[in-house]
């Protein structure tokens, strides 16, 4: 969402434009040079009760969050032979990748007496698990390979104590996973076109240089609302990163209940992109995506920024945040861009987005506004909604 400024580019790939997807490139070339953007007014509504109703949280949950295959990790946190524990949606789940390449995904739990295998949300590098309650060992691929002390057992059978896998698939880098076990996951709601533009612009690739939770007291709807509009950037972010944005809308493609947006940065005229075709595309153009349902995906001259939005409450999100970048750091000056660039991030989301959306909720519990209205700079915002009203 920014870049950092006064420092050298480091030694890596960049993405130039012509590297991007047919569809991504026609939307680029339609954003307007800053000084030709215009601002319709707008000014639909939605009421209190969808940031703090209980009615409204748990339709959500029963026809979105366990309906759906849902955002859980990237696929570049896991490596061949790895495994990490995650419970953000309030389900103790483990996520693999066997030697083969192939995800997986389990319930955290042994199928003794139910005990979590892995406590921590470390990323472990390791072939098999071992229970800490009575050492039953499991592979990775969720078999039961072992049992202590098996010979007390009468008519124990391994094969059929195997952990409890849940349905799970990776789509443009981002691995999703069906919670509900009764039901067949639905794969329609994600869109083909932005898994080609995650392939694009490099996330099933890249490098994992850094991921931080933050359990924050706000409906996942509060948090979600700033990656759908413009209009907070150059006033929440006034002593940040505000100044490096144009305050005019974005062009806006939908696929689905999946948003596109693409902006240029401030003072962005179309002929830019035709001056250096080995440019980076990102140092002229930011995309932000919201993929269904919570996941925000936005691009940066030296990384890219993903949050998974995972509702626990009606007013609390834990939201995982990963910085990407197209490899490791391989010289000290890439690691000071990588480093800066992820302090700044962390306090621009952290201290002002997030801190955004919890003294919003403060306001909304308490009943005001008793519509939150929305302007020509947010409209982004209300056509999500519609796509998910659709849903419900």
């Amino acid at each position: 969402m920014s870049d950092v400024a006064d420092v050298a580019r480091p030694a890596r790939k960049v993405t130039t434009l012509a590297e991007l997807t047919p569809s991504q490139i026609e939307a680029i070339r339609k954003i307007p040079a800053e000084k030709d953007a215009v601002v319709v007014p707008f000014g639909a509504t939605r009421p209190n009760a969808i940031f703090t109703g209980r009615e409204r949280f748990d339709l959500e949950q029963e026809k979105i969050f366990r309906r759906y295959p849902v955002p859980v990790t990237v696929s570049a946190l896991l490596e061949p032979g790895s495994v990490v524990a995650n419970d953000s949606y309030g389900v103790p789940m483990l996520v693999s990748r066997t030697r083969d390449g192939t995800i997986k995904a389990f319930i955290n739990a042994c199928q003794h007496k139910g005990s979590k295998i892995i406590e921590d949300c470390a990323v472990h590098k390791q072939g098999r698990m071992t229970c800490p309650y009575h050492a039953w060992t499991y592979g990775i691929d969720g078999k039961l390979i072992g049992v202590s002390r098996s010979e007390a057992f009468e008519g124990l059978d391994k094969s059929q104590r195997g952990l409890v896998e849940l349905e799970a698939r990776e789509w443009g880098g981002i691995v999703y996973v069906q919670l509900n076990r009764d039901i067949a996951a639905d794969w329609s709601q994600l869109s083909s076109q932005v898994a080609e533009d995650f392939t694009a612009i490099g996330i099933p690739a890249a490098h994992v240089y850094g991921r931080k939770a933050f359990d924050l007291k706000a409906n996942w709807k509060v948090v979600l609302e700033p990656f759908l509009e413009g209009y907070h950037v150059q006033r929440l972010h006034a002593a940040s990163i505000g100044d490096k944005f144009q305050d005019a809308p974005n062009i806006v493609d939908m696929f689905g209940p999946n948003i596109r947006q693409v902006s240029g940065r401030i003072g962005y005229v179309p002929e830019m992109l035709d001056e250096d075709a080995g440019a980076n595309v990102h140092k002229l153009v930011t995309h932000a995506y919201t993929a269904f349902p919570n996941c925000v995906v936005i691009t940066s001259q030296y990384y890219t920024s993903i949050m998974l939005l995972m509702p626990r409450d009606a007013d609390r999100t834990v939201v995982e945040y990963f910085m990407l970048t197209p490899g490791p750091a391989t010289t000290p000056k890439a690691e000071e861009v990588f480093a800066r660039s992820y302090e700044l991030i962390l306090g621009v989301f952290g201290n002002e987005d997030f801190r955004a959306a919890e003294i919003s909720q403060a306001g909304l519990n308490a009943g005001v506004p008793e519509a939150t209205i929305y302007c020509g700079l947010e409209t982004n915002i209300v056509r999500y909604y519609e796509a998910i009203e659709a849903l419900l």
